[in-house]
C-alpha cells in the first residue's frame, strides 16, 4: 500500500511540471500567433482615405477676412489693402471717402451683389464693439484626388503617397493668382494678397504628399515627430 502511494506520488512530482511546460509552451504559440497575425495587418486604401480626407479637412478652408463699417485703419485692418481693393472691383463692396482728423476712418459697405453672395457661402460673421462688422468668409476647400500607394514600414508604422487640390468657391475664384482680377494688381500687391489675404494658384495642378502614419492604441493616426 505504501509502495503504490510512493509511485502516486512520484507520477504526480512528474506531472506538474510538464504541465508547466506545455503551459509555457502554448503561451508562447499564442503570443508568436497574435505577434505575426498582427504583422499580416496592413492599412488599407480604404482607411488610409479616410484618415487622408479627415486631415485635410481639419486643416480648414482658406478664407480672407474684411471689416464693414466706419472701420478705421490700423495695423491689423486698413481698408485700402489689396483685398479690400479687390473686393471693390468685384463688385462686392464699397470703399468710401476717408474721413477722421485722429486716425483714418474708411466707411466700408457690403452691396447687394456682395450681400447675396455672402449669403450663399458659410461666413463667420462678428458686431465688434466699434460698431462694425467683421467677415471671415472660406474661399477654397482642399479636396483629395486619390490616394496612389500605401507602404508599409513594419506592423505599425506606414507611408500614405496621395494627392490633392483646392476646390475654390465662387469669391475664391475671384483670388485666384492665376486669374485675371489678381492679375490686376501691381507685383508688389499680388503678393500681398498671397501672403495675407488668402489669394492662391487655385485652379493649378494637384499637389502630391506622403503622410506618415503610426498605429497606436486607437488605431492609425498620423504619426507625430519626437
Amino acid at each position: 500500500m505504501f509502495e503504490q502511494e510512493l509511485e502516486m506520488e512520484k507520477r504526480e512530482s512528474s506531472i506538474v511540471p510538464l504541465l508547466l511546460i506545455v503551459g509555457l509552451i502554448l503561451s508562447i504559440v499564442a503570443v508568436s500567433g497574435y505577434y505575426l497575425l498582427e504583422s499580416r495587418k496592413v492599412l488599407s486604401n480604404q482607411e488610409a482615405t479616410s484618415i487622408v480626407v479627415d486631415s485635410l479637412k481639419a486643416q480648414g478652408p482658406a478664407t480672407v477676412h474684411f471689416v464693414t463699417g466706419m472701420v478705421k485703419s490700423s495695423v491689423n485692418e486698413k481698408p485700402h489693402d489689396p483685398h479690400y481693393r479687390l473686393l471693390e472691383k468685384a463688385g462686392l463692396i464699397n470703399l468710401g471717402k476717408d474721413t477722421g482728423a485722429y486716425g483714418t476712418i474708411t466707411p466700408v459697405m457690403l452691396t447687394q451683389q456682395g450681400q447675396a453672395l455672402l449669403a450663399e457661402l458659410g461666413v463667420t460673421k462678428v458686431k465688434e464693439k466699434d460698431g462694425t462688422e467683421s467677415y471671415t468668409v472660406p474661399i477654397a476647400e482642399r479636396r483629395l484626388v486619390g490616394v496612389s500607394k500605401v507602404t508599409m514600414q513594419g506592423p505599425s508604422r506606414a507611408f500614405v503617397d496621395f494627392t490633392w487640390k483646392w476646390e475654390p468657391n465662387k469669391l475664391g475664384n475671384l483670388f485666384d493668382a492665376s486669374g485675371s482680377m489678381v492679375k490686376s494688381f501691381n507685383t508688389w500687391d499680388r503678393a500681398t494678397l498671397i501672403q495675407k489675404h488668402g489669394a492662391n494658384f487655385y485652379h493649378g495642378e494637384p499637389t502630391k504628399v506622403t503622410l506618415a502614419l503610426m498605429k497606436t492604441d486607437k488605431g492609425w493616426q498620423i504619426a507625430t515627430e519626437e
